[in-house]
């Protein structure tokens, strides 16, 4: 049974990511973020050493905002959640997309 609060878009876009890994040294990099909901997402090819309740900012375009690192992965995947004062920065109506696709 899926945990998830919110339905998931199963489309991938590049994001930019940037933060302090857990030596304390600041990182950036390019990586994809799939899995998208309106306030979450799964980051795909992190190849910083971040850490499990860390923040991280997510650039996507033009938008911004502050996600916290929710679960991380050996591969190289990470579940982040965006702060609650975050506005969303996918640039999709998501609510949108879930009524055109349906429940199937």
């Amino acid at each position: 049974m899926d945990r998830r609060k919110e339905r998931r878009l199963n489309l991938e876009l590049l994001v930019r990511i940037w933060g302090v890994d857990r030596m304390s040294r600041p990182f950036a990099e390019i990586v994809r973020a799939g899995e998208l909901s309106p306030r979450g997402a799964v980051l795909i090819g992190v190849r910083s050493k971040i850490q499990t309740g860390e923040l991280l900012d997510v650039q996507h375009g033009l938008s911004q905002a502050q996600f916290r690192i929710m679960w991380i992965n050996l591969s190289g995947e990470a579940g982040i959640q965006a702060l609650e004062s975050e506005p969303p920065i996918w640039g999709i109506g998501l609510p949108k997309v879930f009524e055109m696709v349906g429940t199937g």
